[in-house]
């Protein structure tokens, strides 16, 4: 218990003998100019609000520049004619209806340009879509083949392939028709 009292005696010794009242650290006119002084990121602040606001401007330039045609515009691919100028490749294989179809719809597809410039979100889903069903019914027709299946089973595939890539085909020309005539 005398240790405590005997502390606060120390620090009641050591309180007394600091200096009386020592200069203030700051002045009352100190504190009026910083108050009216701007907050010191103001400045910086303008110059991003100013570059925000120019950058803004360009590219809204930049986008009417593209959408109404003020630059050089790129060549289009000429569409496909309606009547080839030969004649699809000759059917190699069984000859079946379903392989000549599906020769053509694959040499049709060649001839189309490959990725329009402009696309529309139904018609590329359409796309995608079909193209993926194509890919599954190539891996179960690989499938199929492999395990020796029953030649109906392999025929009805085929034609189903034949069908799909038929669609893909139409859907494909009409996007094209539709880009041409933008």
């Amino acid at each position: 218990m005398h240790t405590e009292l005997e502390q606060k005696q120390a620090l009641a010794r050591l309180l007394q003998r600091l200096p009386d009242g020592g200069a203030s650290p700051y002045d009352f006119s100190v504190f009026q100019r910083r108050a009216h002084a701007p907050p010191a990121g103001t400045a910086r602040l303008a110059g991003a609000r100013t570059l925000a606001a120019a950058i803004v401007v360009a590219v809204a330039v930049l986008a009417a520049s593209i959408r109404f045609g003020a630059g050089p515009r790129p060549a289009r691919a000429p569409l496909p004619a309606v009547a080839a100028e030969r004649e699809p490749p000759a059917v190699v294989g069984d000859g079946s209806p379903a392989e000549r179809a599906n020769v053509t719809a694959r040499y049709w597809l060649e001839r189309l340009p490959q990725e329009p410039e402009l696309v529309r979100v139904g018609t590329r889903a359409a796309v995608e879509t079909l193209e993926d069903h194509i890919a599954q019914v190539d891996d179960l027709l690989t499938t199929e083949r492999a395990g020796s299946a029953p030649a109906a089973r392999l025929q009805v595939l085929q034609q189903e392939r034949a069908q799909l890539v038929n669609s893909l085909v139409q859907v494909r020309y009409a996007e094209t028709l539709a880009d041409a005539s933008r």
